[in-house]
């Protein structure tokens, strides 16, 4: 080879890509950049969980505690955080819960690898030690530690729903909760399928957010809320046959290119009656059909929207086609694309629709009596931050619905669950006799997490509480298994979670786990970074040449 010539990996590379191998290069800085990662979503976790100021790249600011918000608006860069970002993701997919959990709990895995792996253990054993710890959770979960009673519910309670998914929202508005969770079950409960509940779709249930009030002021909808004003002058319709159309309601432009010649004053005078009489039929066809409600998802014309007021119909202009086609959902219409007399099969209905001002905005309020395929959460706060945390909120709740229709089962909540399962490992790790006990021991601490969380976000001193805990769960009362931290503010840190009505789902624990712990043993199984170097020219920030 010739003097000056790179050799290996050098070679083969672009000049400017990054080489990292090794242990300290690649694994120890891989496990330090979701340790960090850990940290931020850490202090968010739980009904005393710390709010994060969030400025993403469009300079648009978030102030929240979700997880899911907080790691996609940071753009993480670093490739191993980025898989721990990716298993939150899909733990948002999934179920829409939990993902706070997924985060912390692959940061504390990985963390206690780290001890691990210093202490001379080779990553392929500590991987099959969690792998191993993972099943055995997985196991305990699913035939042990599921409350007895929760395996069977009726989807279509609202009651109970709103028990179930108390849970979900305590983390996410402490304090709000028991009154949220009524309205996200009578909303999700208005749309669920009669037939199969299994066909509950979470499109179906929408949030309008408009400014003012407080959330005392929150309300379900039995139908649709379209932030727009009428059209015309009919501002109220009961009982209405409602058309949609795609098309704009106003005079129709022939399918072919034609110039109309015009030589006197008289022509034109008979050309403009000739539009007239022509909408003036439309309208009439419109009007025999029984219709009492237009909505098109373009314009009205001028000429149209006259005869339109003289015959009393209501007019409304959707511009978003999704809300058009909600619109057909809700009311259960057929969208026309031709302007013309619709066909009775081709009409929604709709019980009641009236224009509402709600604070110091006109809404137009679409209600159905019977059932609806559609439902809307009316969201008020003070500010656009505030309602957009509650918004994510509702989101998290009516996914919670969703899961709920897979497996009903709940679990104790306030790391209970975490304490029961951590005890359990902890036996089993002492009857193993390879390497892998040590990873299957460090497993067992990482669930120590979720307790010890809980205590230091609600100002409790973790130590003690964690000990009370494993006080608790080695009593022979079976009740004790289900004790949790109580973080209410009474002298007792350790309670019955769920003799406040907080459950946790034990769907979005076993997916938190499984995704969690997946994405740990991944970013163990690196042992090289390789970057090629970045496309384009030099950045904004760069210093530039001369």
């Amino acid at each position: 080879m010739s003097a000056g010539m790179p050799y290996g990996l050098q070679a083969m590379l672009k000049d400017g890509h990054k080489h990292l191998s090794g242990l300290d290069e690649a694994v120890i800085k891989n496990i330090e950049a979701c340790r960090e990662l850990s940290k931020i979503a850490r202090t968010s976790l739980g009904p005393n969980g710390m709010n994060k100021m969030v400025i993403n790249h469009l300079e648009k600011l978030f102030v929240t505690s979700d997880t899911a918000v907080i790691v996609r608006e940071l753009e993480v860069a670093h490739p191993a955080a980025r898989v721990v970002v990716m298993a939150a993701e899909a733990q948002e997919r999934e179920v829409g819960d939990g993902t706070n959990f997924v985060v912390s709990f692959a940061g504390e895995l990985l963390s206690l690898a780290e001890e691990l792996i210093r202490d001379g253990l080779h990553p392929s054993e500590i991987r099959d030690g969690y792998q191993k710890a993972l099943e055995k959770c997985l196991e305990w979960l699913n035939e042990e530690l599921a409350i007895e009673g929760t395996e069977t519910m009726d989807v279509r309670d609202k009651v109970a729903v709103a028990k179930r998914l108390k849970g979900t929202l305590s983390s996410k508005q402490s304090g709000y909760e028991e009154q949220l969770a009524s309205i996200v079950a009578e909303a999700c409960v208005d749309v669920c399928p009669k037939k199969n509940a299994k066909n509950f779709n979470v499109e179906d249930v929408r949030t309008a957010k408009i400014v003012g009030g407080n959330i005392n002021d929150v309300q379900t909808i039995h139908g649709m809320v379209i932030r727009r004003n009428v059209e015309g002058s009919v501002r109220h319709v009961e009982n209405a046959k409602v058309a949609v159309f795609g098309c704009a309601v106003d005079t129709q432009a022939t399918e072919t290119k034609g110039t109309v010649l015009i030589q006197s004053g008289k022509d034109l005078e008979e050309y403009s009656k000739g539009e007239e009489l022509q909408v003036e039929k439309y309208i009439d066809e419109i009007v025999e059909s029984g219709c009492k409600v237009v909505f098109t998802g373009q314009s009205f014309g001028d000429l149209a929207l006259h005869f339109l007021e003289r015959k009393k119909i209501m007019a409304v202009k959707i511009p978003s086609k999704f809300e058009l086609r909600r619109v057909c959902k809700a009311t259960n219409a057929t969208t026309l694309i031709k302007l013309g007399k619709p066909k009775p099969d081709e009409l929604g209905y709709a019980s009641k629709i009236d224009v509402v001002e709600i604070g110091d905005s006109k809404v137009l309020v679409l209600k159905q009596d019977d059932a609806s395929r559609v439902s809307t959460i009316i969201l008020r706060g003070a500010t656009a931050n505030a309602m957009d945390d509650l918004e994510r909120a509702m989101d998290d709740g009516i996914n919670a619905y969703k899961a709920l229709m897979r497996d009903s089962r709940a679990v104790a909540a306030g790391g209970a669950t975490e304490i029961a399962l951590a005890k359990r490992l902890s036996d089993y790790a002492k009857t193993q006799t390879g390497l892998d006990q040590y990873a299957i021991q460090k497993f067992a601490q990482a669930l120590e997490l979720v307790p010890r969380t809980l205590a230091e976000n609600a100002g409790l001193d973790a130590t003690s509480v964690i000990a009370s805990l494993y006080a608790a769960h080695s009593s022979s009362n079976k009740n004790n298994n289900r004790m949790g931290v109580d973080v209410s503010g009474d002298q007792e840190t350790v309670d019955l979670c769920e003799s406040a009505g907080i459950v946790d789902l034990l769907e979005v624990k076993h997916w938190a786990l499984k995704l969690a712990v997946d994405a740990a043993r991944t970013v163990l199984r690196v042992d090289q970074i390789i970057m090629s170097k970045q496309a384009g020219g030099p950045g904004p920030n760069d210093a530039r040449a001369g």
